[in-house]
């Protein structure tokens, strides 16, 4: 009789425990399944102040993301002084005190033109605007609009500046919140031109085909300028809400730009800082099947945030504060404790056992034999409780998600909580509301999950089998 026979008689003539054995290993492959899918599960989450417009997708840089990154090029530069992918880090020495200066480029921060580009190519994708990051610019022929009443001394002194592809799809004029009063938008081939606010425009007396020069707004001293011709005005209905404090982004200071003029006008020409891109829908009615599209657009997701016309935000449980830390710290657990728990399960298999192990040893049975035939035995059981286990993760690892998701936002009010009357803000603050969890098992999710499973159960067959192989036959019947 061959050891599979063996060892499956072994199983069905002692059920118990084949059955303890079986819901052991049934419960921590769904546990290991759970918190493997838990941290690349997708979040949606419902976004109130950042809304695209109309039909269309909105793609922005995820923050949660930005920051993980910076720490990965911490690390790697490893306390020393350097520049990595856009991230840089130096000593300085201030009041004879050392300490680290660290700093990003555009580089490092915009969001990628390839993708952008990559995500327009979709089917379904009709047309697309890039716009960039507000950048504050020093008027050098004509003056700002200004709070006189207010201490100017920590203000720029400038102006900021939005470039956009097509302004036509700047969220601003796509909302209706602001509409051109003379002259007209820009068009996406132009260079060079603007179009300002009607206030700034009656202050400094400007018309339709006016030049303006902008110059670099934290130099004061730099002689080079930037000109740019007016070929519209704008009003708005409501104030455009400034993302910085201080008159240099008041709504009335706002001028719009080709997408390449704020780059130059902040001493950057040829390094662009882009902040987000809106993606226009040739057809209305297939909004579901384009955002299922773009979804799998060969990018990298962890870095942006897709908001849909609805404020409904799509992004991985991995940037969704630290969940993928938590979900890997899981794992660790849930592997450390089944080990221990599977040792003590074939330490009462082998105890249990004693009188079979000692007869088969004094038939001349070698101690490998018996020791394959019990792991022969184990892995017959996991088999089964892990493929049952396959069938039920779905619904448990969904379970799974939504705890830690709950427990995130939970720490995340709590910790604001905190910080109230601390933390000032010169805006109001995105409201973001889970709207739901998606938790995907995928292909290699069971393949990590089988070889975990078979790794456990090996180094728990082996730690135990020690008994065994350090005894002769003699010992182990004298202690029956």
């Amino acid at each position: 009789m061959n050891g599979f026979s063996l060892a499956w008689r072994s199983v069905i003539r002692k059920p118990v425990k084949s059955v303890l054995l079986f819901v052991t290993v049934c419960i921590i492959s769904l546990l290991l399944l759970s918190a493997m899918s838990s941290g690349k599960a997708t979040i949606q989450m419902q976004d109130n102040a950042r809304q695209a417009i109309g039909a269309g997708l909105l793609l922005e840089e995820n923050e949660a993301d930005r920051h993980r990154r910076i720490d990965e090029l911490s690390r790697q530069l490893d306390h020393e002084q350097g520049s990595l992918g856009g991230y840089h880090q130096e000593i300085v020495t201030i009041n004879g005190v050392e300490s680290w200066r660290t700093w990003t480029d555009n580089s490092f921060e915009t969001l990628l033109m390839e993708d952008i580009e990559t995500i327009a190519a979709t089917e379904g994708i009709a047309d697309y605007n890039v716009t960039t990051v507000t950048t504050a610019a020093r008027p050098v022929d004509f003056i700002r609009i200004e709070d006189e009443d207010v201490d100017q001394h920590s203000d720029l002194g400038g102006v900021s500046l939005i470039g956009n592809k097509d302004m036509s799809m700047d969220s601003n004029f796509l909302s209706g919140n602001a509409f051109i009063t003379d002259g007209r938008m820009i068009k996406e081939s132009e260079k060079d031109v603007c179009v300002i606010s009607s206030e700034l425009a009656d202050k400094n007396q400007l018309q339709i085909g006016c030049k303006i020069r902008f110059g670099n707004c934290r130099d004061k001293e730099d002689s080079v300028t930037y000109e740019a011709q007016v070929v519209g005005i704008y009003q708005v209905n409501q104030p455009i809400t400034p993302y910085m404090f201080g008159d240099t982004y008041r709504s009335e200071n706002i001028i719009f730009t080709d997408l390449n003029f704020p780059e130059k006008a902040d001493g950057k020409a040829g390094d662009p800082l882009y902040e987000k891109a809106y993606f226009k829908l040739a057809n209305v009615n297939d909004y579901e099947i384009v955002k299922k599209n773009v979804m799998r657009a060969d990018i990298a997701w962890e870095r942006y945030d897709l908001i849909d016309n609805n404020g409904n935000m799509n992004t991985l449980s991995a940037n969704f504060n630290e969940m993928e830390k938590y979900s890997r710290v899981l794992v660790w657990v849930i592997s450390g404790a089944s080990l221990v728990i599977l040792f003590l399960i074939f330490q009462f298999w082998i105890k249990s056992r004693n009188r079979e192990i000692g007869i088969m040893l004094s038939m001349g049975t070698s101690k490998i034999q018996i020791l394959a035939q019990v792991m022969t035995e184990a892995l017959m059981i996991a088999v089964v409780a892990v493929l049952i286990s396959f069938l039920m993760a779905p619904k448990v690892s969904g379970l799974t998600a939504d705890y830690l998701v709950e427990q995130q936002i939970q720490s995340v009010e709590e910790q604001e909580l905190l910080d109230q009357g601390k933390v000032a803000f010169s805006y109001e603050k995105s409201e973001q509301n889970v709207m739901g969890v998606h938790v995907e098992i995928t292909s290699r999710i069971l393949m990590q999950d089988a070889a975990g499973i078979a790794l456990l159960i090996t180094i728990s067959v082996c730690v135990s089998g020690i008994a065994i192989l350090k005894r002769n036959p003699k010992e182990i019947l004298q202690d029956l």
